[in-house]
């Protein structure tokens, strides 16, 4: 056999022997204390794992080898190895941890901690708290700049949006927003943050740069109550094409041009809709709908929503592993 000739056989053994991994979503169900781990390619449910108490909030790692966990009727922040899918350590994290950002440099965690008023900042590999930030009151969404300058925290009775500098975790500008904001989120080339107002039924964007507000946008579906229209989950395109929000109780997800700040479309989905995430080319958009406890899957480009795969109990947060 030649040597290009068994260069391609080994090629095709390993394949055999390790087939590709399918890309895997990773949902946190409030009400069931489980993970639902999703095949993005088959759309289906492949495992569900226990995890702490009323999981909320979950992000990877920046290698995507961990998942951490905002387990928060425990007070901690749950660490999972992905290639095991076993909780294999705990963060100290402050009192009901809901949401957190974790800094570029993968070590600094944001931990929002709503019942005490404070955010908590973790060193992920030493377990050391760095800091204890004084907030406004509940507070709750948590975000970090792709650029790692600013830690924004949202306060949910204060209707404020925290802006604190990485490098001295001391709080630089409160910029009052709609009422009861939720969830913030950057563009990636970190000149914008749009950040959601639940009860004021609003979206906010924010110039990084100025760090002031430059546009403010409202929803309207047909056939649904104004009062059921309550923002919270965000997602954006890389390509700064579309803004989604998830708009809560009105059961439909906002299509949004991210140029002009038109609202293009309302799509459909499950019963509360909660959080979102898109897959690693942007084809697929995940939200979780917490009271019909399912996941609806949106096409990016069709702006349908293809597919609703049932989870566990009160479905929270989701996020793609973009590795796999």
């Amino acid at each position: 056999m030649t040597p290009c000739l068994r260069h391609t056989a080994l090629a095709t053994l390993l394949t055999l022997a390790h087939p590709a991994q399918a890309g895997l979503a990773y949902v946190s169900n409030e009400k069931d204390n489980t993970l639902s781990v999703i095949d993005t390619d088959s759309m289906t449910v492949v495992d569900t794992v226990p995890v702490g108490q009323r999981p909320r909030g979950i992000l990877l790692s920046k290698d995507h080898t961990r998942l951490y966990i905002c387990a928060s009727d425990d007070d901690t922040v749950q660490v999972m190895d992905l290639a095991s899918r076993r909780i294999i350590d705990t963060l100290p994290s402050g009192e009901d941890p809901e949401q957190f950002a974790l800094h570029p440099n993968n070590r600094h965690l944001y931990i929002s901690n709503e019942d005490d008023a404070i955010v908590t900042v973790v060193d992920v590999q030493t377990k050391a708290v760095l800091a204890q930030i004084e907030v406004g009151v509940e507070p709750e969404g948590m975000a970090v700049s792709p650029d790692g300058r600013w830690a924004v925290n949202t306060t949910e009775t204060t209707s404020m949006l925290h802006w604190i500098n990485t490098e001295t975790f001391e709080i630089e500008k409160n910029i009052v927003v709609g009422q009861r904001p939720r969830h913030i989120e950057f563009s990636q080339d970190s000149r914008f943050a749009w950040a959601s107002s639940e009860i004021g039924g609003t979206v906010h964007v924010i110039d990084v740069e100025r760090l002031e507000p430059i546009r403010e946008l409202t929803f309207k579906v047909p056939g649904v109550n104004p009062d059921r229209i309550q923002p919270v989950g965000i997602a954006l395109t890389s390509d700064g094409r579309y803004a989604f929000i998830a708009l809560g109780p009105a059961n439909h997800i906002a299509v949004v041009d991210a140029h002009t700040y038109e609202v293009l479309d309302y799509l459909l989905v499950g019963r509360r809709v909660w959080q979102l995430d898109l897959d690693r080319d942007e084809t697929y958009l995940y939200a979780t709908n917490g009271v019909s406890g399912d996941v609806s899957v949106i096409d990016v480009d069709r702006l349908e929503v293809v597919k609703s795969i049932k989870v566990g109990r009160y479905p929270w947060g989701v996020v793609v592993d973009p590795s796999s």
